[in-house]
């Protein structure tokens, strides 16, 4: 789990998602929390690496997000690993699950933040990355970096 910074309200963020997936479409989702999960994502004790959505029954759902238990929680706790709910407009729901059922592309979470007191999620509809596509970014990066160092000893 990354430190997040109070001032922003970003909770968590899915670096893994952009080295494994090419994101060709990002979506802003509300999420249904219950009490303790939304404390527990206050305090930053999310981790949102394995997480996915995936459209079943006209409803988006997430998987696999992990939420801690809230500390000062008692028997009524929620499970870590639970399926949440997505809110989004149900035209959106259907375009996702569309998205999904072609062949190598799914539903990604980037990122978990809070807006005006609401817990939200990035969502990025992706496509995996082959080995050879991820060290083809990676020397991208490394060459964009070299440039921009040298551009910068230029004007010195």
């Amino acid at each position: 789990m990354a430190e997040r910074d109070p001032r922003s309200g970003t909770i968590s963020v899915n670096r893994k998602a952009f080295h494994d997936y090419e994101i060709l479409e990002k979506v802003e989702a509300g999420i249904v929390l219950t009490g303790t999960e939304i404390k527990s994502a206050r305090a930053g004790r999310v981790n949102i690496r394995e997480a996915y959505a995936r459209e079943e029954n006209g409803e988006l759902w997430l998987f696999n997000a992990h939420i801690s238990p809230y500390d000062k929680g008692n028997r009524n706790n929620h499970e870590p690993l639970r399926t949440r709910k997505l809110l989004l407009h149900k035209g959106q729901i259907r375009e996702l699950g569309a998205v999904t059922h072609q062949k190598g592309q799914t539903i990604v979470v980037l990122a978990m933040y809070l807006k005006r007191g609401m817990a939200k999620v990035e969502l990025g509809v992706g496509r995996g990355k082959k080995s050879f596509d991820k060290r083809e970014t990676i020397a991208k990066r490394d060459a964009d970096r070299d440039i921009a160092r040298a551009l910068r000893h230029n004007d010195r």
